[in-house]
């Protein structure tokens, strides 16, 4: 029988009440392995008034005991590392060391959250005016909300939820319906840990789950990551309901390659980092530029590389990539593939058609590589999210910059070079919000701030590190006088220090 999942709100398990149902597939086979309920607005509500219910007492209880509360968290995820990695690889489809490495980046969010009480830490400045003093002080939001996708359902969960409620606030998780099993287990774990009733809710569901969210006035803020589009459209509508939101859409992340580059070292990155996860990632690199004389032994390079490429189930561990997530995110990424062979772009490494022996139906693709690409191309404009690597040839520098300034995403974008002043130049002048100096996944550790330029972020704040804490808190400057006895009588001018 196919496992019935549920949503979790105030502290239980609950179950579905509409009837409205998804299917969650296991990418490797193509069969339904849950199925997981879809909320409606009723039930959104239900968990908004759940959270809603705990804010006050949660947001009174002293930083250092929710930190305490932080430290049992992370030492259950390691506990249960493996568990939640097989939760993770059987509905996503990635490898377990990948899906062990996306919870690792996760809990490095929950690591910085155990450090709340110094970083909730105001100002005070003495004698402002004549025995007048003023401070700061970080104060939660409320109810705040998460949309997260579907490629990452451990590592972008906990780069909202953890820190979101070690800051005071209480929390709603809004997953993905393709592979909810993980946030689910999440929020469970938190709560074995000692987190009240009310404080993390997951409800799962589609758009209409998100749209309760977006318009619930008792939803303070709203932290979303997924495609351009509806990141514009949470934005949007955040806003105009009178919510702060922070919204990271799409990418296109390029490589530019210099000719004096380590091209053995180039060429082992981007097959991590362009085929990894099978190309499933908001930071995967989809186009590298290669610069004058490297394009030709670049592809040389990786043209076996790629046709070597180990395909199979998560539960092989000889698998260097696995399915994409389902039948019509191949189908999609088939076609673009067609289109740009279409519009003239070599492809030099053809990845369409995999089928695996006792694996048929699953969704299965090679690494595709392509050579002369040019920016008016559909593989070039569009984010493919698959395994498929598009090659731009630049005859220098600093048209290759060129490129990637004049792209419409700007979330990462890395250059492979031995020139340091290159590099630096690269570094400054890139409207990108991630920079990558021979890193191919600028990812950045969890004292840093994630979050991209252009039409990959909306709203200015971006996820964890201290921009995480600025969204997840309000700033509340305090200016004090004690009475000394003197009585001045009424001043009708606008206050002045003194």
């Amino acid at each position: 029988m196919t496992t019935v999942l549920h949503h979790f709100i105030n502290g239980q398990r609950v179950s579905g009440a509409n009837g409205r149902a998804g299917d969650v597939f296991n990418p490797a086979t193509g069969e339904v392995a849950r199925q997981v309920p879809l909320a409606g607005a009723a039930e959104v509500a239900g968990a908004v008034a759940a959270a809603e219910a705990a804010f006050p007492s949660w947001s009174r209880t002293p930083p250092i005991q929710r930190a305490r509360l932080m430290f049992r968290y992370k030492e259950l995820i390691e506990k249960h590392m493996d568990e939640i990695a097989e939760l993770v690889s059987s509905e996503h489809g990635k490898t377990i060391d990948d899906a062990k490495g996306s919870i690792t980046r996760g809990l490095e969010v929950v690591e910085f959250a155990c450090g709340i009480p110094h970083l909730l830490k105001g100002e005070f400045t003495e004698q402002v005016g004549t025995n007048v003093d003023s401070y700061t002080m970080r104060q939660p939001v409320g109810v705040m909300a998460g949309i997260t996708p579907f490629n990452f359902p451990a590592m972008i969960p906990l780069w909202m939820f953890p820190l979101a409620i070690a800051c005071g606030n209480t929390f709603v998780l809004k997953p993905s319906e393709r592979d909810p099993s993980c946030p689910l287990r999440l929020a469970e774990l938190l709560h074995e840990a000692g987190c009240p009733d009310g404080v993390i809710n997951v409800v799962n569901g589609d758009k209409e789950a998100v749209d309760a969210l977006l318009g619930d006035p008792r939803v303070a803020g709203v932290s979303f990551v997924g495609s351009t589009p509806i990141a514009e459209y949470v934005y949007a509508t955040a806003a105009a309901n009178g919510k702060r939101a922070q919204a990271l859409g799409g990418a296109k992340n390029h490589m530019v390659v210099m000719p004096d580059a380590d091209l053995d070292q180039a060429a082992d990155a981007l097959m991590g980092a362009g085929y990894g996860s099978a190309g499933e990632r908001c930071m995967a690199v989809s186009v590298v530029v290669a610069v004058g004389g490297a394009a030709q032994p670049l592809i040389e390079k990786l043209a076996p590389r790629v046709s070597a490429l180990k395909i199979g189930p998560y539960t092989d561990p000889d698998t260097e990539m696995g399915p994409v997530i389902t039948k019509q995110a191949l189908e999609r990424i088939e076609g673009l593939v067609d289109s740009g062979v279409e519009q003239g772009a070599d492809l030099v490494v053809d990845g369409r058609g995999v089928t695996l022996q006792g694996y048929e139906n699953g969704y299965f693709m090679g690494g595709c590589l392509f050579d002369n690409v040019t920016t008016d191309m559909d593989i070039y404009k569009e984010e493919i999210f698959g395994p498929v690597l598009s090659v731009v040839r630049a005859p220098d520098y600093q048209s290759a910059l060129d490129v990637v300034v004049a792209n419409e995403y700007g979330n990462g974008a890395a250059i492979f070079t031995r020139d340091g002043d290159a590099a630096r130049d690269f570094a400054s002048r890139a409207n990108i919000g991630m920079i990558g100096v021979n890193v191919p996944i600028p990812v950045p550790v969890a004292y840093y701030s994630f979050g991209g330029w252009k039409r990959s972020m909306f709203g200015h704040s971006n996820t964890h590190g201290m921009d995480g804490v600025r969204f997840y808190t309000r700033l509340k400057t305090v200016t004090a006088r004690w009475p000394s006895g003197i009585r001045e009588g009424a001043d009708f001018s606008i206050p002045t220090m003194k």
